[in-house]
């Protein structure tokens, strides 16, 4: 069974985003095994800080123990959240070397609007393509309209789970390929 590291790029106590990391974990759980780490503890990125923050030690850990990392994210202003650019910023080092390097990560952002985060999902690309993160290739999960498709912390709409899940189930898969 695959562990899997999953982050939630949104801080905020109703976040779509946790919302949708709470249905892949509740929901996969037969199917691997999957941690969480909380990007709100990691302190702005200081290149000087040596040694490094408790915090950005234990991220680097989480992310090399795992055998993938799914990333969920709204998006804001077009783009990622600084706290999740942080996080990234902690993991990158030492440059093209890094934990992130080669690693599978899963992308799925999610949005109060129409685009599902469409945005912020191929600036996420481009800044894990900058780490040398194997980023999985399918159709971009992009779910719009976030707020109408959550419950009580979790993900209720069917078409969207489905469509989630399905690009979950093939990325485990292509982890069994490498």
């Amino acid at each position: 069974m695959h562990s899997i590291l999953c982050i939630s790029g949104s801080l905020r106590a109703a976040s779509s985003s946790t919302a949708v990391v709470n249905t892949i974990c509740r929901t996969l759980a037969d199917e691997a095994g999957f941690s969480r780490f909380d990007i709100g503890s990691l302190p702005h990125f200081n290149a000087d800080l040596d040694p490094l923050p408790e915090s950005a030690t234990a991220l680097k850990a989480a992310i090399a123990a795992a055998d993938g990392v799914v990333i969920v994210t709204p998006e804001y202003n077009y783009s990622i959240p600084g706290v999740l650019k942080n996080a990234i910023d902690w993991a990158s080092r030492p440059g093209y070397a890094s934990v992130f390097k080669d690693k599978p990560v899963f992308i799925a952002t999610v949005s109060g609007g129409a685009l599902g985060g469409v945005r912020a999902q191929a600036h996420l690309k481009n800044v894990l393509g900058a780490v040398l993160a194997r980023t999985f290739v399918w159709q971009e999960v992009a779910i719009a309209n976030a707020n109408t498709k959550v419950k009580d912390d979790h993900l209720v709409n069917e078409a969207s789970e489905a469509f989630l899940l399905e690009a979950l189930r093939a990325f485990l898969r292509s982890i069994d390929k490498l």
